[in-house]
């Protein structure tokens, strides 16, 4: 059995666990961003400053997580190459 092929097939396996999970997160975040963003427009005791830090916290949470998405990728991009050579 080749074991460079195993890694291979792990870190495919992995890369996909990832890829389906973080996928899932981010459907569970913006369903859960929609369902405050419907109470925020009914909460008229809510000031529009304060409406406005809670989506300046959201953009900037999603901002961090693209980040940390693209730096998974970009770690699984380096393991592979690497398992390719």
């Amino acid at each position: 059995m080749d074991h460079k092929q195993v890694v291979k097939q792990i870190i495919t396996f992995n890369k996909t666990a990832f890829d389906n999970t973080f996928s899932a997160i981010v459907t569970l975040q913006e369903q859960t961003e929609r369902m405050a963003g419907t109470l925020m427009e009914s909460a008229t005791w809510l000031p529009d400053d304060g409406k406005k830090v809670i989506n300046d916290w959201v953009e900037s949470f999603k901002k961090g997580r693209d980040k940390f998405k693209g730096g998974v990728d970009d770690s699984f991009k380096k393991v592979e190459d690497y398992f390719n050579k």
